[in-house]
């Protein structure tokens, strides 16, 4: 019993690890993953016949991308010890004071709440960047790096000939909200909060990406051999020095009082800063005394992190509203009696579908917990069922949809309930417009969602064919606009008659046909017009396209409202066929083939290899299995995807073979 209780939490915790580190999509807190291990720990010293090398507990846990070049760490990157209470704090400190047998000085830090990089400078020049991994090597993410201003790229200064410089890379509270505000315009996948938007970031395969989510940096640790000060403290103000950003809100701490009113005044105080922390970190400051303390497996001795509780406040229930997207997801939002919550007065929550409701168990009028915590979006956690007045009304999910008043639907396997009055309900009218000028689709610049809603306020487009008969002068007169603006917005309608035709089927907003499917599905039928035509059996033969998105794209080109757009946008000079120079680069030479790629390539982008698969039959997919045909691999090819894929005998050809195989030359 004791024996499954332990291999349970491994599984649970290694579930944990991977969503954390490798898809940067944790399900629980900190908190939580924090007591689980600490109970697969205390498991592990009772019964010592069931230790495991590979167990949870004897790993840190790793954010390794096999994409990346692997480098190794040369002074491990181990994590702290986290405490949750004031009691624990003491005990450190009190521990502290024996082993060492004298006085001590503490340096009090913010715990910054981001991804964590190592930089090394040698001459004065940042010559290489490693995320933590799994703290004995790390991806080399150098050319992301170089792209965060706040990270010197040349010192000035005295500095050391070699050393490396720690820290935390963050993506501050206003980029995160334009960022997740970008997203939801797309209805894309929200991002929790700015620890995992930043984590997400510094991983992309593309600088320019990066560049542009302008990401920031805090360094708190300097390591060498020749450092210009025996103390932590010294080496930060050195650091300062020599042009990198470090903390202001750093104390010199020689008591433990002096410890608690640091932790009392950030606390609150942390609320008002630009970036997200998540509680404080305790170093001793003497180097020589770090040095003394030494290091468990796992962590050093001489430091230890502290950890904010996440925020929670009781608030009132009043009502529970409905929103319409694009798509028809009708989401549910509790309104509430305004509360301070995390430095801002939270007034909605998002309550995502019935079954949370459900869960939860509403009735208008509770009192709820509310909590913030890491998270940017609102959420109801609980529910004081104490404080229920007797025959309050439960909430229920609603039948029809708010703005139209059509019944919902539930979609098999969906949690959401739609509006299925696609061609008739405001919202979703509004919103398939905004998704056809977004930037994947046709991209015609000056036509926001604020624009768009005047356009259907005013009677001048209802739906996207509607768009290509505006005129500058009917614009010019619209509240918020000019000439200027008129002319602009109509260049950029007509430029979109350039946009090829895959994203011209992505840009109908055909329900469930993504940017991936609608280019699967262009290059299968080569039209618009065969598209129309296939039939159900046709449709699901192409890759990835199954019951469900065969039945919308019959239902979507068997109204004639649709088909009269199409002709409408046909007539406006739309592509609704590849090109011949598409139809030409276009072959089946990869047909049924399932490539990865990987690695770092000097001839073409992964991006453009990619595309090059697809456009000759093949699927692409990032990960290796026994349903892999091929590997692209290109240098730094990723160790593990190398190993597996000699584990099954995959094929793995360079990028000069590759290019003869679609050449026809092989």
């Amino acid at each position: 019993m004791i024996k499954e209780q332990i291999e349970a939490l491994r599984r649970e915790l290694e579930q944990h690890n991977y969503n954390y580190y490798v898809l940067s999509q944790p399900t629980i807190s900190d908190l939580e993953f924090d007591m689980k291990l600490k109970q697969l720990e205390e498991l592990e010293r009772q019964y010592p016949e069931y230790a495991d090398p590979s167990s949870p507990t004897q790993r840190v846990g790793s954010d390794l991308n096999t994409e990346f070049r692997q480098v190794r760490h040369q002074y491990p990157m181990l994590s702290l010890g986290n405490t949750y209470s004031e009691d624990e704090v003491r005990d450190f400190y009190e521990r502290t004071r024996r082993t060492l047998g004298g006085d001590f000085e503490l340096v009090a830090e913010l715990k910054y709440d981001g991804t964590s990089i190592s930089l090394t400078y040698e001459d004065g020049r940042l010559v290489q960047a490693v995320t933590r991994g799994d703290g004995e090597k790390g991806d080399d993410v150098t050319d992301n790096v170089r792209t965060i201003r706040s990270i010197p790229l040349r010192l000035h200064g005295d500095y050391p000939p070699r050393f490396e410089i720690r820290g935390e890379i963050l993506m501050p509270w206003d980029v995160f909200d334009a960022l997740n505000r970008e997203r939801e315009e797309q209805e894309e996948p929200l991002f929790a909060n700015p620890r995992n938007a930043a984590s997400g970031t510094i991983k992309l395969q593309n600088p320019a990406i990066v560049a542009s989510r302008r990401l920031d940096a805090y360094l708190y640790y300097v390591l060498g051999d020749r450092l210009p000060a025996d103390t932590h403290l010294g080496n930060l103000e050195a650091a300062r020095s020599w042009g990198f950003k470090t903390s202001d809100a750093v104390r010199l701490c020689r008591s433990l009082d002096e410890v608690y009113d640091f932790i009392h005044y950030w606390d609150t105080g942390r609320k008002n800063l630009p970036v997200a922390t998540d509680g404080i970190v305790l170093k001793v400051n003497s180097l020589a005394q770090q040095r003394a303390l030494g290091f468990t497996a796992k962590s050093p001795r001489w430091a230890i992190a502290y950890k904010f509780q996440a925020e929670r406040a009781l608030t009132r229930l009043r009502s529970v509203s409905y929103q319409v997207g694009r798509t028809g997801a009708v989401t549910p939002v509790a309104n509430l009696d305004p509360v301070q919550l995390s430095g801002t007065v939270v007034r909605r929550a998002s309550l995502h579908n019935a079954d949370i409701i459900a869960s939860l168990d509403l009735h208008v009028g509770d009192m709820v917990y509310v909590e913030k915590g890491g998270e940017i979006i609102p959420k109801i956690t609980g529910v004081d069922a104490s404080a229920r007045v007797p025959g309050s009304e439960p909430v229920g999910f609603i039948g029809t949809c708010p703005e139209c008043g059509t019944p919902l639907v539930r979609y098999e396997g969906e949690a959401a309930h739609y509006c299925p009055n696609e061609n008739g309900c405001p919202p979703q009218i509004k919103g398939k417009m905004e998704h056809f000028v977004s930037r994947r689709a046709m991209n015609i610049d000056g036509l926001g969602g604020e624009t768009i809603d005047l356009l259907y306020r005013n009677g001048l487009a209802r739906n996207v064919a509607d768009l290509y008969d505006l005129r500058a002068a009917d614009l010019a007169r619209l509240e918020r606009l000019g000439d200027k603006s008129a002319r602009n917005i109509i260049i950029g309608i007509r430029r979109s008659a350039q946009v090829p035709f895959e994203r011209v089927v992505f840009a109908l907003g055909i329900r469930f046909v993504g940017e991936t499917t609608a280019k699967k599905l262009a290059y299968a039928f080569k039209s618009m017009d065969a598209l129309m035509q296939a039939t159900r059996e046709q449709l699901m033969a192409v890759d990835e396209v199954g019951e469900r998105i065969a039945d919308s794209v019959l239902a979507w080109c068997a109204d004639p409202r649709n088909r009269d757009i199409v002709e409408r946008l046909r007539a406006q000079g739309l592509r609704m066929a590849l090109t011949d120079d598409q139809l030409q680069a276009h072959s089946d030479r990869l047909a049924g083939m399932t490539v990865v790629v990987s690695g770092k390539f000097s001839r073409h982008s992964r991006d453009e290899y990619k595309a090059m698969i697809e456009q000759n039959g093949g699927k692409n997919t990032g990960s290796v299995s026994s349903k892999t045909s091929l590997i692209l691999a290109g240098e730094n090819m990723g160790p593990e995807k190398l190993k597996k894929a000699e584990k099954l005998g995959i094929r793995i050809v360079g990028e000069d073979e590759f290019l003869a195989m679609l050449s026809g030359e092989e």
